[in-house]
């Protein structure tokens, strides 16, 4: 049976697997679903129309799909999805979407996500992503998968920032960062590209050489972002094995919408 504390608050709408934990003073909505092997902490605050998969980890102290913070917002039934196998830290806060957009806040599977992460209305979270301590995305933000966000890093809403890309301690994070890159400061500026995260996912020698490429026609060369763009679509044709990295780097290119750091 599912193990709940007796002095939680789960209602009985609230769909939890059998094998689900829920700690002391915890409260579960009637709108709530949580998927096997899941375990709650003590003093969580889970409502709205929430989904939560299989496996993950919530510490206590949590607040999870409440209604944003949009002022637009009218009581519209908005949601908040979390996938797999996620480790969710102490006192952090996801809200559900808003119905200016998709309506709903996604957060992807293999996430780490540290204490005190605030994650706004529609953001789209990937996955094996990490945000660390204090790390705030505003409403609308696209992380790709891999994506690692320092500490004290908050990132303007509706940014977007690409698979495998870094940005360090206490950054301001107000136009969309291409994929592989690593960036920091305020303002923000690109430092290079995301040499050793790749290395540890597997990235051989070919594939490393095509992001360093990339990097150097959007950063180093002087070109117009047009320029550069024609240029990194082209290098598919000599540079075979890495096809599918430039095309997650033009796809991105193409959808930037703030402007990227440059």
């Amino acid at each position: 049976m599912t193990t709940i504390h007796p002095t939680a608050l789960v209602d009985t709408g609230a769909e939890l697997d059998s094998s689900v934990t829920v700690g002391p003073y915890t409260l579960i909505g009637p709108h709530v679903k949580v998927g096997a092997g899941t375990s709650i902490g003590a003093h969580c605050v889970i409502e709205g129309h929430t989904t939560i998969g299989q496996g993950n980890r919530i510490f206590q102290f949590n607040s999870l799909g409440a209604i944003p913070q949009d002022k637009k917002y009218t009581g519209e039934p908005c949601e908040l999805r979390i996938g797999d196998r996620n480790t969710i830290r102490e006192f952090c806060t996801f809200n559900i979407g808003t119905a200016q957009d998709t309506a709903v806040t996604r957060v992807g599977s293999d996430n780490w996500i540290m204490a005190y992460v605030h994650i706004a209305h529609d953001c789209q979270v990937g996955n094996q992503t990490i945000l660390a301590n204090n790390a705030t995305l505003a409403g609308h933000v696209h992380l790709g998968d891999w994506v690692f966000i320092g500490g004290l890093t908050g990132v303007h809403q509706f940014v977007k920032i690409g698979a495998h890309a870094m940005a360090g301690f206490a950054s301001a994070v107000s136009q969309d960062v291409p994929p592989f890159m690593t960036v920091d400061g305020n303002p923000l500026a690109v430092r290079g590209f995301n040499i050793e995260g790749l290395r540890r996912r597997g990235f051989g020698p070919e594939r490393l050489a095509a992001v360093k490429q990339m990097h150097r026609l959007l950063y180093r060369s002087g070109l117009t972002f047009e320029q550069a763009r024609a240029d990194i679509a082209a290098m598919a044709a000599t540079m075979p094995q890495a096809a599918g990295d430039i095309a997650t780097m033009t796809g991105f290119l193409a959808q930037a919408t703030r402007g990227i750091v440059r």
